[in-house]
Formats: C-alpha cells, sequence, structure tokens
C-alpha cells in the first residue's frame, strides 16, 4: 500500500472519530477543543498538568487554553491546584465530573465498536506502527513526542529500586511511568 493511500485512510478514520467525539461532546455542551485539553489532562502526568503542557499537546496558543480552561473549571469539569513546592506553578486536574464525562466519549464508542472486529495481534501491530509514524511526524515537525514516561531515555531506577525521572531528578510513582510527559524523549 502507497504512501497516498495509508495517508487517505488515516485521515477518513481522523474525521470519523472527530465528527463522534465533536458529536458527544456537544451534548454536554463542550467544543472539540475543550475536549482535548481535558482528554489531555486526564492522561498527563503530574509533571505535565500545566496550561503550558495543554498549550504545547494541543499546538494552541497560551491565551486558547486560557480560555478553555476556564470554560472546564467553571463547568467543574477542571480544577486547580497551586504546587506545594513552587507556588508559581498551577496543576490542572481533571474531577470526577471530567473523568465521567470522558468516559463516555474517550475512546469513541463506535471506535471501540469498529475495533472488535481486528485482532490482538493486528491491533497489537498495528499500534507499534502507528506510534512510530507518529513518532517520525513529530521529529519532522520539531514537536515534543508526550510520549509515556516508561519508554522515555529519562526514565530509571533509584537506589531503592523505584522509577526515578533523571531530568528532572525525581522519583515516578508507577502511575506516573505509565502517563504521558511533556518531557519525553524517545529511549534509543
Amino acid at each position: 500500500m502507497d504512501a497516498k493511500e495509508i495517508h487517505n485512510y488515516i485521515e477518513r478514520l481522523a474525521n470519523l472519530l472527530r465528527n463522534e467525539i465533536r458529536q458527544l461532546g456537544s451534548t454536554s455542551g463542550l467544543l472539540p477543543v475543550q475536549l482535548e485539553a481535558l482528554h489531555y489532562l486526564s492522561i498527563c502526568n503530574r509533571f505535565s498538568d500545566t496550561s503550558t503542557g495543554v498549550a504545547e499537546y494541543l499546538g494552541q496558543t497560551k491565551g486558547t487554553v486560557s480560555q478553555t480552561l476556564k470554560v472546564l473549571e467553571r463547568k467543574g469539569l477542571l480544577e486547580r491546584r497551586v504546587d506545594e513546592a513552587d507556588k508559581r506553578v498551577t496543576h490542572l486536574k481533571v474531577t470526577g465530573a471530567g473523568e465521567h464525562l470522558l468516559s463516555g466519549i474517550v475512546p469513541a464508542p463506535n471506535f471501540v465498536k469498529g475495533l472488535e472486529v481486528v485482532g490482538s495481534e493486528s491491533r497489537r501491530q498495528m499500534g507499534d506502527s502507528l506510534g512510530l509514524l507518529l513518532e517520525r511526524l513529530q521529529q519532522a515537525n520539531g514537536s515534543r513526542s508526550f510520549g509515556v514516561c516508561r519508554s522515555c531515555r529519562y526514565n530509571g531506577v533509584d537506589e531503592d529500586g523505584g522509577f526515578y525521572c533523571n531530568l528532572i531528578k525525581a522519583p515516578l510513582s508507577g502511575t506516573d511511568v505509565q502517563r504521558v510527559c511533556r518531557e519525553h524523549v524517545r529511549a534509543a
């Protein structure tokens, strides 16, 4: 299959997913960018749950993201928490109501149904191939990878055998290493 055919499939899949999520979000009074921000905050780690992280992930300006976050906060889907160690940093946490909303939207229900006909080995191969394609596109565009800590070159082990980030010199929990990080750099 050539690049044009694959592009057409991915473009059509993306449009179908976007339309389904747009419809589901609109029933909750949310715009697509608001859902995207909420989704990102539900999957990112404690080092990436800031307005800057959201702006970088979405490729939006800080002003646009600021307005998006205000709407999510007003709707009770998001709350702000000042960092205990650095009072200049504000973390953004998805509330229970936000998690509940997302659980019915992401992944899109029709997408889940569509995957039911694809075998587990094919899904694994598809995931690996799409991950590699995403990585190459991010490199070509000079954008951050936003990968999970466990696949990052900075992920290590501390003297007690626990996870440790060698970039920010901080311990990582088992949950942290499974979440998206804005500082991620794919391990060699």
